[in-house]
């Protein structure tokens, strides 16, 4: 059994099915699983807006599952997908380009 948050979500990590990069991270709730399964493509749950999010419904940039997985505990996905453009939102295709440093913990 998968362990939501009290919220009722759970993190979802992506990666690149064929070069194994790390994608991104989303969240998503019951609904956002069962209409990932159904479909084939990526849905998460919007934190900000509040409601379902088809990735990739306005850029095109869809992410096509190849397979998916649970942890150990069940609280986090692994989703193994094909990505039809960049991923993250600023046209990166990554979200993780960013560098961390000290001054970023603050």
């Amino acid at each position: 059994m998968l362990k939501f948050d009290d919220k009722g979500l759970i993190p979802v990590i992506i990666q690149d099915a064929d070069s194994g990069e790390v994608l991104m991270l989303g969240y998503a709730d019951k609904e956002a699983l069962r209409r990932t399964l159904d479909s084939g493509e990526v849905w998460f749950y919007s934190r900000s807006r509040q409601e379902l999010w088809h990735k990739g419904a306005t850029s095109g940039s869809i992410l096509k599952v190849q397979s998916m997985a649970k942890d150990c505990d069940g609280d986090a996905i692994l989703i193994r997908a094909k990505p039809a453009g960049p991923v993250c939102h600023t046209g990166n295709r990554s979200c993780f380009f960013q560098k961390l440093n000290k001054k970023d913990i603050g």
